[in-house]
């Protein structure tokens, strides 16, 4: 049984109290900034609170201002310590990566419960004893410096991983070797949006990276790849690929198995990148043109010799999987596995097997065939649920890959592809009694009569309408589909539902639902989504008083967006992280390469259409509002905080009714990736029991 101590249990007169008491919101100043666009005049009179936070004094007032009577109103919510307490008890159990295999090491990360950062082990052979590689909690006293993106050597004798310091996309690499544990004098800055590729002879790695700036909030632009050969300065690294005439254009690379070739992905904003290939056995590392122009995706899957299979969009929106000879001069695209019903997402090549990873109605499926594209099963999942990318070579038969569902903790299995047998790698054991929660996926109808998936999660004694959180993000390709967390469970356990709606301009059904969910079509994912909260509400999920919406980054946005549109469907709103103004995103970091998605606020049709939904700039007042607790953090260098305290600002200027319009701000968090496990703790405490506040979820300790 596990219990809370009777103190700190929901007390509803201390609920009621809370309602009545006004909230005297710090004064924000007003300035007298208008700009004419287009022949229209737009106020943006907080534009100063764009201002870097750790750098303007103004603006770091405001913040404590904030935050001091945001944290009042939270310390007094009924319920929050027992999500707090719950959480932590949630989150205590070990949680395990997908092992790397090389030179016959194993290397992945374990988080023994309660660690704010996972530690990175090696072990000499699959169920040999482990050896701690970094722990990257003795970097920093709060646990917010993390390690981010590592790549070992094919020889599994050095490795480069890179810090992230305090939630920050800037990373610094560093080269470590295995053998003694002890960390090379070499140091590489300035890396963002990066892989990091080694070379077959473990000499040096291929890396992405902007140009040396020491500016937070800077617009990010020119990013190029470099090689760095250990032992050497940066000074000394080697520019491998630039685009200067196309300065918003980001470029990643990628290593074949067999250390051959250089694969290089341009992006340039629209999901749908070029690909390159370089001989790495040439002496000028040329790079030559494989395929696309923007108008498809491309991407590799596996190579034998010069035949390279690649998956595509070109012709086949839910993607498709050619190969290509790259030993002719003019290589000619050869369909291997045409166009299915179902969205493939991601392949590899492991021993002589294709391994392609479908989404049927947002579920995985992993289907094998042969090197020429006959179908050869499928690798048995545990349930409705997602699987991880798929690691592993042509080399070798051995793969792991990671399973979860809403109701199953995340499993690495090991997969044998010659075998084509699956057996469980690292099995977590949380402290919940997992049967007792079910998930559905039902299917519901859009303004427009478009049929969008929605994921309903709830406790099986739930059957009547209950307070429900919706989810949404709705742009970018990015599908969340159903997996574990910890977090969702807390508020299921409790006799919540969690709902997540697919809705357009993600990649559930690939490009076309992307394509109708951007751009001038953005309204669709606003209508998908109000339709979402209409449906749970129609149906008896949830009741008529019962909605809170959550939504990060572009679900934020999403967030923002609805609560303006139809302020009446919802009783809390809880908008992380995310891009409230839609004028001026693209002058900030790198919101430069978001104007594919969105539109470009510097050309007239772009403008129009985006100032119509912009969060900031379409608050209603006269209006009564939800409750608001919008999310952010003072690190995050993808979308600035400042998009959010202006929206706050004037939110708490607006008329829009007397329910709590507050802000928190996170101190050493950035965009999310990288948030340590106390400060994830305490956030989703916050937030859920503002949630439960509104909606009127009973809290009480869980047995």
């Amino acid at each position: 049984m596990l219990m809370t101590p009777p103190a700190v249990r929901a007390a509803p007169e201390t609920a009621a109290a809370v309602a009545a008491a006004p909230i005297a919101y710090p004064q924000t100043r007003r300035d007298n900034v208008v700009e004419d666009h287009f022949g229209q005049k737009v106020a943006d009179p907080y534009r100063w609170l764009e201002n870097d936070v750790r750098e303007d004094r103004q603006v770091a007032a405001w913040v404590e201002a904030q935050n001091k009577v945001t944290g009042a109103y939270l310390d007094s919510l009924p319920g929050r310590d027992l999500f707090r307490a719950r959480l932590k008890q949630l989150f205590d159990h070990e949680r395990f990566t997908v092992p790397i295999k090389r030179g016959g090491r194993y290397f992945y990360r374990r988080n023994s419960g309660l660690q704010n950062q996972a530690v990175l082990y090696v072990r000499d052979s699959l169920n040999g004893p482990e050896r701690v590689l970094i722990d990257p909690n003795s970097w920093s006293k709060d646990g917010a410096d993390a390690l981010a993106e590592l790549s070992v050597s094919s020889d599994g004798r050095r490795m480069a991983y890179a810090v992230q310091e305090g939630g920050g996309d800037k990373r610094t690499f560093r080269v470590l070797d295995v053998d003694s544990g002890k960390t090379l004098a070499d140091e590489v800055h300035w890396a963002r949006f990066t892989t990091i590729e080694w070379l077959k002879d473990g000499s040096g790695f291929f890396y992405s990276r902007f140009p040396a700036t020491t500016a937070f909030q800077s617009l990010a632009h020119n990013h190029s790849i470099y090689f760095h050969k250990v032992g050497t300065p940066q000074s000394q690294d080697r520019l491998v690929h630039a685009t200067p005439d196309e300065p918003k254009t980001a470029h990643y690379s990628g290593i074949t198995d067999d250390g051959r070739y250089l694969t290089i992905v341009s992006d340039n904003g629209s999901i749908q990148p070029k690909l390159g290939i370089v001989d790495l056995k040439s002496r000028d590392w040329k790079v030559r043109h494989l395929a696309g122009d923007y108008n498809s995706s491309w991407f590799y899957v596996g190579n034998v010799g010069t035949k390279f299979y690649i998956a595509t969009s070109e012709g086949a929106e839910r993607f498709k999987l050619v190969s290509m000879d790259i030993a002719a001069a003019d290589p000619v695209a050869t369909d291997v596995v045409p166009e299915q019903e179902a969205t493939l997402k991601s392949g590899r090549l492991i021993g002589d097997t294709l391994l392609l990873s479908y989404l049927v109605d947002v579920k995985s499926e992993v289907r094998r065939f042969t090197l020429d594209g006959k179908p050869a099963g499928v690798i048995p999942l545990p349930g409705m649920g997602v699987a991880g990318e798929i690691s592993g070579s042509a080399s070798d038969p051995e793969t792991f890959f990671e399973f979860s569902s809403f109701n199953i903790p995340k499993t690495i299995y090991r997969y044998d592809a010659a075998a084509n047998t699956v057996t469980p790698w690292a099995s977590p054991e949380v402290k919940a009694d997992l049967d007792k929660i079910v998930v559905e996926q039902r299917f519901y109808h859009s303004k427009d009569g478009t049929r969008v998936p929605m994921f309903v999660v709830r406790r099986k004694d739930v059957t009547g309408p209950a307070p429900t959180i919706l989810y949404g993000y709705g742009g970018y390709t990015l599908v969340f589909p159903p997996e574990f967390s910890e977090e969702k469970l807390a508020w299921v356990e409790q006799g919540g539902i969690y709902a997540v709606a697919h809705i357009r301009g993600g990649g559930e059904y690939g490009e076309a639902w992307h394509d109708a969910g951007r751009l001038h079509k953005k309204q669709n994912v606003f209508d998908d989504f109000i339709a979402a909260g209409e449906y749970l509400k129609a149906q008896k999920i949830t009741p008529a008083k019962g909605l809170a919406i959550q939504g990060e980054s572009n679900g934020g946005m999403l967030i923002g967006a609805v609560v303006n549109q139809r302020p009446d469907l919802f009783e809390a709103a809880l908008p992380m992280v995310g891009v409230q103004d839609m004028l001026r995103f693209h002058k900030f970091t790198n919101g430069i390469f978001w104007t594919t998605e969105y539109g470009s606020p510097e050309l007239e049709a772009d403008f129009r259409n985006l100032y119509r939904y912009s969060p900031y700039h379409n608050i209603r007042s006269g209006v009564t509002y939800p409750a608001i607790l919008a999310v952010t953090a003072d690190t995050d260098d993808r979308v600035i905080p400042g998009h959010t305290f202006k929206y706050t600002a004037a939110l708490q200027a607006a008329d829009i009714g007397p329910r709590p319009h507050l802000v928190r701000i996170e101190t050493r968090a950035g965009h999310g990736r990288g948030k340590p496990v106390d400060k994830i703790v305490e956030e989703t405490a916050d937030m859920w029991a503002f949630a439960a506040k509104w909606t009127g979820l009973p809290i009480e300790p869980v047995e």
